[in-house]
């Protein structure tokens, strides 16, 4: 009598749940972009003009005058474009302001906001950095910013610039 080869049972193979692809985010129609996110992220004070000149009307005129006054009170400043924003740091030491563009305001972040005096308005979720909105009928207190900006470049600072 011939031997027959034990039976091996089936093996049941279970299969993952099939994933849903990957959606792009959703954008309201007709709509596109900021002409500003097409500077990628970079470094330096040709970059960051790149971005400027791609701002709308007024708040290129108001990026501008901001980025003056940062340069102006610290001529040696680390300019960098990062999450389609202006980033302002110190070598060795970190950043310590960024700014962005919206629809209908400039924010400027300066990320040890607590520590200025007087501190500036805008409270964030996160501390201790404090915030300045920008608007088109708003006026540039350049004095205060560059208050601000002399202390903010002082401490330490976030991230490595």
């Amino acid at each position: 009598m011939a031997s027959k080869a034990p039976k091996k049972s089936a093996q049941v193979v279970k299969k993952a749940p099939a994933k849903a692809p990957a959606r792009a985010p959703k954008k309201a129609a007709g709509s596109k972009m900021p002409a500003h996110y097409a500077v990628p992220k970079s470094e330096g004070d040709a970059a960051v003009q790149a971005w400027i000149d791609l701002l709308p009307d007024w708040q290129s005129e108001r990026a501008r005058r901001i980025d003056a006054v940062v340069t102006r009170q610290m001529p040696h400043v680390h300019k960098a474009v990062k999450w389609h924003g202006v980033w302002y740091g110190v070598p060795g030491k970190g950043w310590f302001l960024a700014f962005n563009s919206f629809k209908a305001h400039l924010k400027l972040v300066f990320f040890d906001g607590t520590s200025l005096v007087p501190v500036p308005p805008g409270p964030l979720a996160t501390q201790p950095q404090r915030a300045l909105d920008v608007r088109e009928a708003d006026p540039l207190d350049e004095a205060r910013l560059a208050g601000w900006v002399k202390q903010a470049h002082a401490l330490p600072g976030w991230g490595k610039a």
